[in-house]
Formats: C-alpha cells, structure tokens, sequence
C-alpha cells in the first residue's frame, strides 16, 4: 500500500510517498504528478524517504515524472535515504540521471 500527499513548499510541489512503489501502487504517484504538472508546477520534488521497497514499475514512474516536468521546462528531484530504495536507483544506474537529494530542506533551499 502507498500512501500520497501533496504539498507546496518554497515554490516547489512536493509529492511524498509512503509505503510500498510497486506494480500496484505506482499509477498513483504518477496521478500526483500529472497532477501538479497540470496545474503549473515547473519544480517538482517526490520525496521517498517514506518509501520501503520499489520494484521496476516505481522506478519507470519516477523516470516519467522527470520527463513530464522536462517537458513542460521543469525541474525534478527525487529525495530518497540509504538503504534498498537508493540502492535500487543505484544498481539501474538512474542515480547518475536523475537528481536525487538526501532531503527536501536540501532542494528548496539550493539553487534553481
């Protein structure tokens, strides 16, 4: 089960997931970024700090969440802590990809 919740912060639309990212639950992080993309965000943030297990569905949802923020000329950044998710990024090689942050307090507060 994943449990979503969407927040602005500093001009940055965080989604923070918690839970299991996998074949069942990824269609709703996708949902809150198309979401937020839809309703203007540009610099978006998931933070799965919450996040305890993520199979390959969760990682092709995080990689089409960074494509639609590019497309529309954003910015996204994934916070994700040590442990078996960072390690997921790190084994398929996305974590030299995509921009991932040890936390949210490090990406509103460091340049655009």
């Amino acid at each position: 089960m994943l449990s979503v919740v969407e927040l602005r912060r500093d001009g940055w639309w965080v989604v923070v997931a918690s839970g299991e990212l996998d074949v069942a639950s990824a269609p709703d992080l996708r949902r809150a970024v198309v979401s937020a993309v839809a309703d203007g965000a540009r610099q978006v943030v998931i933070d799965l700090t919450g996040v305890d297990f993520i199979d390959s569905f969760g990682l092709g949802v995080v990689i089409g969440a960074v494509k639609r923020v590019r497309a529309h000329e954003g910015r996204l950044a994934v916070v994700v802590a040590d442990g078996p998710v960072r390690r997921a990024f790190e084994l398929t090689g996305l974590d030299r990809v995509l921009e991932l942050r040890a936390g949210v307090d490090e990406v509103v507060a460091g340049p655009a």
